[in-house]
């Protein structure tokens, strides 16, 4: 059951090009009885590893990844997740969740509303500079929120790289997937594991392999939807992920 959950997990990663924590926390809880806490946790561990790289190498075949903007969004994300992680393991994170499923929503509606505009419709402006300012504000955001709620962090870099920086959806998702590739996530492991005490590696190495299966399934799927139909389909995801981050927010712990 390990293996199905990472595989799930894993095939949402690909497509979507999130880190899959949105789906492996309410899982690993429902599935295998892991507390929330020890749940994002092991997620956040399971991302150690370098499972999204079938993933990115299927995206390279459609996208040119921008690996100077890659370096820049790991070092903000390296920045902040250890510190989201301690605000996790030390509060009461409801009103948080329910802050993020409404900055979700509003991503979501976002991502429509790009998907359904036509050709002659108010042109795009140009895309700004790919500084590394820009990659250190959205990886920050992106470390901070994965460290809070255990998710990978591409729930937030994608639609801010398409929206902040115009990003085309296949080469952000991509450039997300591809950021996941070092231990970003270490400092919220250790943060967790300091907290929580040790991982459970029999698990964690199960989700893991399932994981990197479903990536690269998932990716191989997404590079071959055309860009409307992908954004209309990571706008409805992220409504999904919204109604279940409030879910959890409204439930309580």
């Amino acid at each position: 059951m390990a293996f199905v959950v990472g595989l799930l997990g894993g095939l949402l990663s690909g497509v979507f090009g999130i880190g899959g924590g949105i789906v492996l926390v309410p899982l690993l809880g429902l599935v295998l009885g892991i507390g929330q806490q020890d749940a994002q946790g092991l997620t956040l561990a399971v991302m150690l590893l370098p499972i999204g790289l079938p993933a990115v190498l299927a995206y390279r075949r459609r996208v040119v990844i921008p690996w100077r903007l890659v370096a820049a969004l790991v070092a903000g994300f390296v920045i902040a997740v250890g510190p989201g992680a301690r605000v996790a393991v030390g509060m009461d994170e409801r009103w948080l969740r329910a802050l993020f499923a409404a900055l979700v929503v509003a991503a979501a509606a976002q991502a429509w509303r790009r998907s359904v505009a036509r050709p002659g419709q108010a042109r795009a402006p140009p895309r700004p500079e790919r500084s590394a300012w820009n990659g250190l504000w959205i990886g920050t955001a992106g470390g901070f929120l994965a460290g809070l709620f255990g998710v990978g962090g591409g729930i937030v870099m994608v639609p801010l790289l398409v929206f902040a920086m115009r990003l085309e959806q296949h080469e952000a998702q991509a450039v997300s997937l591809a950021v996941m590739l070092p231990p970003v996530g270490l400092p919220g492991v250790l943060a967790y594991a300091q907290a929580r005490g040790p991982l459970p590696w029999d698990i964690l190495l199960l989700v893991a392999a399932g994981f990197a299966a479903g990536a690269f399934v998932g990716a191989r799927l997404a590079v071959g939807i055309r860009t409307a139909r992908l954004s209309r389909a990571f706008s409805i995801f992220l409504v999904a992920a919204a109604a279940r981050i409030l879910w959890t927010a409204l439930r309580g712990p």
